[in-house]
């Protein structure tokens, strides 16, 4: 039997797959949250564990959750399937191997109700970026589902890992300027040997595969919807952080594959973002990412990117001496932040 006669405030969507060791810490953190008008929709994507018959038991124990079985389709099947089951008056979607704290829901949707946010932004480090923020991980999210259903064609892109969250989110962050942030909100993200990001490192080769197709998707709904003009800054954030830093700097790639996504990367900015950005804007990225758009070729940054961490690399050495702490943080940030 599931709930009838209260109105469900938020629904949470958890697509689970072999989480065996973790579900019902994530599960129980759910139902433990201080907001009890939730309902909790678990949706097993083919798991071979004993994921599902755990579900299964939660799922008849507590009227709250609900659970769907699919064949294994990948994350963003799962979690869009999941939304289509919704109730809530907001949506939250959150990985089978995390937990929340008990106030994380009550204190994000409290915001959103005064406030009538279509986004929240929950957590500390993200609520840094407002209010230029141009992509979110699922995690720091909490969604308005009128908001969701005005803008169906808006979903978790499938067949797309990493960056499935940051192209929902970023095109979800386009349309409204109903944002605000959460700081107090805690999230707690586990670590383990089986995580995505660890896996996603160890293959590449599918990664840069996709990196087309993210693109294309960009193109598509900057078009469709005359943003490219208004939403320049926003797109070069974007194109800033997932591709170049996330990807180009951050993933083991040989000197092909850095040449690869180098010309990707610079033509789609060069084409679709360089043209409409202003020049107070350029102001807002990192230098030696415009220099990376400008570079002649992979060669020219790596060289260029080389010198500039070996002055910060000084730089470091000599904060050290400086005696105050608040004063020494400071500047090793300000310095890192120049190489990364």
């Amino acid at each position: 039997m599931k709930i009838t006669n209260s109105k469900i405030l938020v629904s949470v969507v958890i697509p689970v797959y072999n989480s065996e060791r973790f579900i019902s810490e994530a599960i129980e953190s759910v139902l433990n949250q201080s907001l009890k008008e939730i309902e909790l929709i678990l949706v097993d994507d083919g798991s071979t564990d004993k994921s599902l018959m755990i579900c299964e038991q939660f799922s008849q124990m507590n009227e709250r959750v609900r659970l769907l079985e699919q064949k294994n389709s990948g994350v963003s099947n799962a979690r869009n399937n999941g939304l289509k089951l919704a109730n809530g008056e907001y949506i939250f979607f959150m990985d089978s191997d995390d937990t929340i704290d008990s106030e994380f829901l009550s204190t994000s949707y409290e915001l959103a109700k005064k406030q009538d946010l279509d986004i929240v932004v929950i957590g500390e480090d993200c609520c840094k970026r407002l209010p230029n923020v141009y992509a979110l991980p699922t995690m720091a999210q909490l969604l308005k589902h009128d908001f969701l259903l005005k803008h169906s064609d808006i979903r978790f892109p499938e067949n797309i890992q990493p960056c499935e969250d940051g192209l929902f989110s970023h095109q979800l962050l386009a349309l409204t300027t109903r944002v605000a942030g959460n700081p107090s909100g805690q999230y707690h993200y586990r670590h383990h040997e089986n995580q995505n990001h660890k896996s996603i490192n160890n293959a590449v080769g599918k990664v840069l595969a996709q990196i087309p197709r993210w693109f294309e998707i960009l193109d598509d709904f900057y078009k469709k919807n005359n943003l490219y003009n208004s939403h320049s800054l926003h797109l070069a954030l974007f194109m800033e952080h997932e591709p170049f830093q996330l990807r180009y700097l951050s993933m083991p790639l040989d000197a092909d594959q850095k040449k690869y996504l180098h010309k990707l990367i610079k033509e789609f900015t060069q084409k679709n973002v360089l043209p409409f950005l202003k020049e107070e804007d350029k102001r807002k990225l990192n230098a030696y990412f415009l220099f990376f758009i400008n570079s002649p070729s992979h060669v020219d940054f790596e060289n260029y990117y080389k010198r500039l961490k070996l002055k910060c690399k000084v730089k470091l050495f000599f904060v050290k001496v400086i005696p105050i702490s608040k004063v020494r943080k400071r500047m090793r940030k300000e310095i890192r932040s120049k190489i990364y």
